[in-house]
């Protein structure tokens, strides 16, 4: 008899903690992406690979503990629309990332949280009050501060990551609806089975392999480190609300100019740590009022 997933608990530190590392793990696609992109990979190719070596290690790791009951879901339509979700992001993402900064893209997927709280009112029966809503607009804003549409940085191609964000909030609410449903293994399965599948006919056309052994190693890695930071991500919605996740997701920023730094030359703006002061000022807020609330439910409700 097939085992029933951990239940969901409301350990929100540890869940919030959770994501944070997933975030770190998560944030060094786009750039891997943009690395093989730039090594002369075709974008097909890059997420084929991806999911491909995502699956793999899945299979090796889940599949010897758990057999069948891997592929067994209670909830096939939300799998599936969850992978859908989760490969339309990776593709607008990876588009995206061709062609603008890692900075920027990352900056504008952070529109992402704000985009979860609102579509878990209506999809999670969730209730967010007003000063959290207070406290993600203005992590909203910090963001708008990094990406300054309407200035000579503003490229069309902000639309695909739009796009990406958008996605990505159905992902996490997806992830939500799923936790306690189907164990963590099995979501991995479903979304990397069905991203290969989508992928594999456009994947062949113009295959490139990796020139060198830098562009080798991005390569296995890239699907790896998917894995890992999905699954991270995944475990942290068991103990946190989507609502309670989404602002802790703007931490990517600071990783993503990092990495942008270091690999690519492309140092923070002075708008990139004024938009950054913002959201971890909201981020700390948030944080703090999570402290506050842990209460009894009815009293949360109301003052919240």
């Amino acid at each position: 008899m097939r085992a029933a997933p951990a239940p969901l608990e409301e350990r929100r530190t540890y869940g919030i903690g959770i994501l944070m590392l997933g975030q770190l793990v998560l944030v060094t696609i786009d750039p891997s992406a943009k690395y093989l992109s730039l090594a002369g990979l075709p974008i097909g190719e890059i997420i084929f690979v991806r999911y491909l070596v995502h699956l793999l290690v899945v299979l090796a790791v889940a599949l010897p503990r758990q057999g069948g009951t891997l592929f067994r879901t209670r909830a096939p339509w939300l799998e599936l629309a969850r992978g859908a979700a989760l490969a339309a992001s990776t593709l607008t993402n990876f588009l995206a990332v061709k062609f603008l900064p890692v900075t920027m893209t990352s900056s504008i997927l952070n529109t992402t949280p704000l985009l979860v709280c609102m579509l878990s009112i209506p999809l999670l029966g969730e209730y967010v009050g007003w000063r959290r809503w207070l406290a993600i607009i203005v992590g909203f804003a910090g963001v708008m501060v990094i990406i300054r549409p309407g200035t000579a940085e503003f490229s069309p191609a902000v639309f695909l990551s739009l796009g990406g964000a958008l996605l990505g909030a159905f992902y996490n609410i997806l992830i939500r609806k799923l936790a306690g449903i189907d164990g963590a293994f099995t979501q991995q399965v479903y979304g990397a089975v069905l991203a290969v599948v989508c992928v594999a006919p456009f994947a062949f056309n113009g295959w490139v392999w990796p020139h060198d052994v830098a562009a080798w190693s991005v390569f296995a890695m890239i699907g790896i480190v998917g894995m890992i930071g999905h699954q991270l991500a995944t475990v942290a919605g068991k103990f946190a609300p989507a609502s309670v996740l989404a602002p802790f997701q703007y931490i990517q920023i600071i990783y993503a100019s990092l990495i942008s730094w270091l690999i690519f030359g492309q140092p923070p703006t002075v708008w990139i740590y004024a938009g950054a002061s913002i959201i971890i000022a909201s981020g700390i807020y948030l944080a703090l009022r999570e402290r506050q609330l842990k209460k009894p439910a009815t009293l949360a409700l109301v003052e919240d």
